[in-house]
């Protein structure tokens, strides 16, 4: 895992969320991959229509999944289109005032993805650390046979 990276993922969630999963990690990432797309496009297509409220299930599903795989920037990301869009609704308002975030939210999941798929392969060979011994980092496991 790069140093950079720590920014964009909550390394602690993604190895709770791994651990918890267990083999069926990289399967639900893959539906993360899907529907995180999809989550992306419709917020785009809301802004498009200045349509507050087809934005927030969009953002909300994207802010659960990202939360879940400690994809903190994107999770966060998606929270303030949520809550902005909400507030939009609330004071019928177009979502002008989101067209930033919206713009950068594809971005960031586009930047997030690669790095969780990456950890997760496990192909991925771990770092070797001092005295020979092998990192026990998340996403970096390989078979020792």
């Amino acid at each position: 895992m790069a140093q950079t990276d720590s920014d964009l993922i909550d390394w602690a969630v993604f190895g709770e969320t791994r651990s918890s999963l267990g083999p069926d990690f990289v399967r639900i990432l893959g539906y993360f991959r899907e529907d995180g797309t999809q989550s992306v496009l419709q917020v785009e297509i809301a802004m498009r229509a200045k349509d507050a409220g087809a934005m927030i299930m969009s953002a909300h599903k994207l802010k659960g999944e990202a939360q879940q795989f400690g994809a903190a920037r994107l999770a966060l990301m998606a929270e303030e289109i949520e809550m902005t869009a909400r507030k939009c609704v609330e004071y019928h308002q177009a979502p002008d005032e989101l067209l930033e975030q919206v713009v950068r939210l594809r971005p960031c999941f586009d930047e997030t993805l690669p790095i969780l798929e990456h950890e997760s392969s496990p192909v991925v060979q771990r770092q070797t650390m001092g005295f020979g011994r092998r990192s026990t980092s998340l996403g970096s496991y390989i078979s020792n046979r």
